[in-house]
């Protein structure tokens, strides 16, 4: 009868390494793949303007107009409120960054006022709403003394088209409807010529422009607030 020999590992016997099946990409399978991420990669360049810069506006009585726009984006939401059967326009802002102590006007809701006044329209119908001097979630601080300043006033707002800036409209249009959820809103974003909107990756001008309010829409997007 053979003795079974017991076989004893010996001491510190480590493997750092073993042999393993796995699976790989075949040619046509990396050419698929490849093929895939950049038809993703071109979707995503070619519509990221457009989705930023939504238009979408409803039959309302209130335009409100972010007052820091652009003298021609301006002229825009003129045109728009004398097209439109709106009763009011309503300008809102921050106070001014630059030439605060020399301007006349120390925010960016009467500045607005007072050009669009310049440019033709009734004084009457234009309500500009100053939003506090903040550093961070200027947006959303407009909407707030927005909302805070029509709580007590005659003029009731149940519906209104936000007139932002190009890229800005999305996460403007999604901050007023967090903060103004009984009230429909619709939104209209302002042409720019600052630079081709159907290539804006080509140009210096729409790099700045649309990179970072993608990244500002994203963070507007999952923040709590």
């Amino acid at each position: 009868m053979r003795s079974k020999v017991s076989k004893r590992k010996k001491p510190f016997d480590i493997k750092l390494v073993k042999r393993q099946e796995m699976l790989t990409l075949t040619l046509q399978g990396w050419i698929l793949t490849t093929t895939l991420i950049l038809a993703l990669i071109t979707i995503l360049i070619t519509q990221v303007q457009p989705f930023l810069a939504v238009t979408s506006p409803i039959k309302a009585d209130i335009l409100v107009v972010e007052g820091w726009l652009a003298d021609e984006a301006l002229k825009q939401a003129l045109n728009e409120f004398e097209m439109g059967s709106y009763t009011h326009i309503i300008t809102t802002g921050i106070p001014l960054q630059r030439g605060y102590y020399l301007s006349e006007y120390k925010d960016f809701a009467n500045l607005a006022f007072s050009t669009l006044k310049a440019m033709g329209a009734d004084g009457d119908k234009i309500i500009p709403i100053p939003t506090p001097d903040v550093r961070k979630d200027r947006t959303y601080a407009s909407v707030i003394a927005l909302k805070e300043k029509l709580a007590t006033s005659p003029i009731k707002l149940e519906s209104m088209n936000l007139f932002s800036d190009n890229v800005h409209a999305r996460r403007s249009w999604m901050l007023y409807k967090k903060v103004l959820p009984n009230v429909k809103i619709g939104v209209i974003a302002a042409e720019t010529r600052s630079y081709d909107t159907k290539r804006w990756w080509s140009s210096s001008e729409g790099i700045r422009t649309v990179i970072p309010e993608a990244i500002a829409y994203i963070y507007a997007l999952f923040k709590t607030y």
